[in-house]
């Protein structure tokens, strides 16, 4: 009851606010004639769930310039259609607002749509064929990228090592990034031209793997990958702006609208405005700079950037990483792995940065969000916001934990009292709940995906996939969030089910509440009058349907400020 009361004062916040600040917003209490001047598209006969607490559920949407006019009835909304305006019968379909990717890489999703496919592999031996298949297509001594093997799919679950990929690619230079981008596999090829022998040490916030003899074993954790990644050729602006498009294009295609963009580089900042400015980006993309003191102190000197190019681009928080990530044991923790003693994890960055950054950006009005997923790292975090708020007190800071994976009891309660916001993803718990009580043991494990008991303290959770570490579909984020279990409906009942969120606050998860995470409530995040027209036509209601039809949940079309940006075949 808590927490349905606390989102229910939340929601009408986000309305209460959207009145106040947008002018469109009146446009539910102006004249009949005034408002049928504006209108030029009408959708009727739908199921159409608005995320407005003011009316929750509608039949029919009247739209005007981009943003909604009206929702409610068929026969006043077909009122408010002028002559020549568009009228479309849904024939029962059902509308959602467009739905929002809290946690997504776009660069990263766009090179992963280029490179060697691994996600799902169940063995290093059908990692190794996709490389060599790639390498008879590849000139000798060109690179060689792909993306998303995970050694728990396999036999053994151990991290593989380079020597039988090395024998069966010798010419060409091979990087392999894990699904979680936390680690990379590297052939000898690719160690050889970066230098990397048996001599060099790890780095701070880092790991080389090693085989017996102390020589690499061609796996490298964390900080460490850059001893590799950084001999990879560079990638010109043309490629970045083929994958960002690539990227835009194929979240549309999963009735998204918006994109928590987590970290990116200012070359890639800069390419994302440009495709903007052209009027070529159909997404909203609210981007974090990523932790690079260059980038940081140009983007903070700039001030921040709220819907420029047409509302596509904000440019107002910054990504920092506290820690790794469970798969590759690089999450810190605060006591060891349950599977591997005396290993904590690492923290890849030092507290210090943490605070110095966060202090920053309050002064300059940015917002910080850290990637910490161990309950050592959302400790550190945790701790860095408390030590910046209190050098520089700040109300509506919307502070964010990126993943806020593991949690240690005492420090749930923490993110309500600071005003930080947990930003999660429902799938890592499906994907992870194979092995998370192996990594983490009985106890701890009871604080890890912890939705219902952050929940519970009147926090809000933005969701997300973390694409493409996981896949972009939001129908496994959906139907993760409200049944905790896996695409065969397992486990029965769900994964510790009591953490379970209900389909209302999964929907929210998806919409209003990422638009509050990123200042955006005015705007988008429901089908609220005066809010850009931004919403997906789905081919069933994920709201009543059984929960084991979720996932074969299909989009039928998807609008940005309503123009069409995906329609399917």
């Amino acid at each position: 009851m808590k927490s349905r009361l606390s989102g229910i004062l939340f929601a009408a916040r986000v309305i209460l606010l959207a009145a106040l600040s947008t002018p469109g917003a009146r446009a539910q209490t102006a004249s009949g004639a005034s408002a049928r001047r504006t209108v030029d598209l009408v959708l009727v006969n739908g199921r159409i769930h608005t995320v407005d607490p003011a009316r929750p559920f509608a039949t029919a949407l009247a739209i005007g310039n981009g943003k909604i006019v009206f929702a409610g009835s068929d026969i006043e909304a077909r009122a408010l259609a002028r002559s020549g305006a568009r009228v479309v019968d849904l024939g029962g379909k059902t509308v959602l607002p467009g739905l929002i990717d809290a946690h997504g890489h776009l660069l990263g999703l766009g090179r992963s749509l280029y490179t060697v496919q691994l996600a799902g592999v169940d063995s290093y031996e059908e990692v190794i064929r996709r490389v060599v298949d790639r390498a008879r297509r590849a000139k000798p001594g060109e690179w060689i990228i792909g993306r998303g093997w995970d050694q728990t799919l396999w036999p053994g679950r151990e991290f593989p090592t380079h020597e039988a990929l090395s024998r069966a690619v010798p010419s060409n230079p091979v990087v392999l990034t894990r699904i979680d981008g936390h680690a990379l596999l590297a052939n000898a090829m690719a160690m050889r031209l970066a230098g990397v022998t048996g001599s060099v040490k790890d780095p701070d916030g880092g790991r080389i793997e090693r085989l017996p003899d102390r020589s690499p074993s061609g796996v490298f954790v964390d900080n460490a990958k850059a001893l590799v990644e950084r001999r990879i050729p560079s990638e010109t602006p043309e490629d970045k702006r083929r994958f960002l498009l690539a990227a835009a294009t194929e979240v549309n295609r999963w009735g998204l609208v918006g994109v928590h963009d987590a970290g990116e580089s200012r070359a890639a900042i800069e390419e994302l405005e440009s495709i903007a400015r052209e009027g070529r980006l159909p997404i909203r993309a609210y981007v974090m700079v990523a932790d690079d003191s260059a980038s940081i102190a140009y983007y903070t000197a700039r001030g921040p950037r709220n819907g420029i190019y047409g509302g596509r681009i904000w440019v107002r928080s910054i990504k920092l990483y506290a820690d790794g990530a469970v798969g590759s044991r690089g999450a810190a923790l605060l006591e060891p792995y349950s599977d591997d003693p005396g290993n904590r994890g690492l923290l890849v960055s030092q507290p210090a940065h943490l605070e110095r950054v966060a202090e920053l950006a309050l002064r300059r009005g940015f917002q910080v969000s850290i990637h910490a997923i161990g309950d050592r790292g959302n400790r550190v975090a945790l701790d860095a916001f408390a030590a910046a708020l209190k050098a520089v007190p700040r109300a509506d800071h919307r502070f964010r934990i990126e993943h806020a994976q593991v949690l240690s009891p005492q420090d749930i309660p923490r993110f309500a009292a600071l005003g930080v916001i947990p930003s999660m993803q429902s799938s890592h718990q499906t994907s992870d709940m194979r092995w998370a009580e192996a990594r983490l043991g009985p106890e701890r494990v009871r604080g890890a995906y912890a939705w219902r008991s952050l929940l519970n303290t009147g926090v809000i959770i933005p969701n997300g996939t973390d694409f493409p570490v996981e896949q972009v579909n939001p129908f496994i984020t959906f139907h993760s969030a409200v049944t905790r279990q896996d695409a065969n409906n397992s486990p029965a009942g769900g994964w510790y089910p009591a953490e379970k969120m209900t389909r209302e606050e999964a929907l929210e998860s998806m919409t209003i509440w990422p638009a509050f995470a990123s200042f955006q409530e005015s705007v988008t995040g429901s089908l609220t009058p005066g809010k850009y027209a931004d919403f997906v036509i789905l081919d069933r209601d994920i709201m009543t349907i059984p929960e084991e039809q979720i996932l074969s949940t299909r989009v039928l079309a998807t609008y940005l400020g309503g123009k069409v940006v995906y329609q399917a075949k």
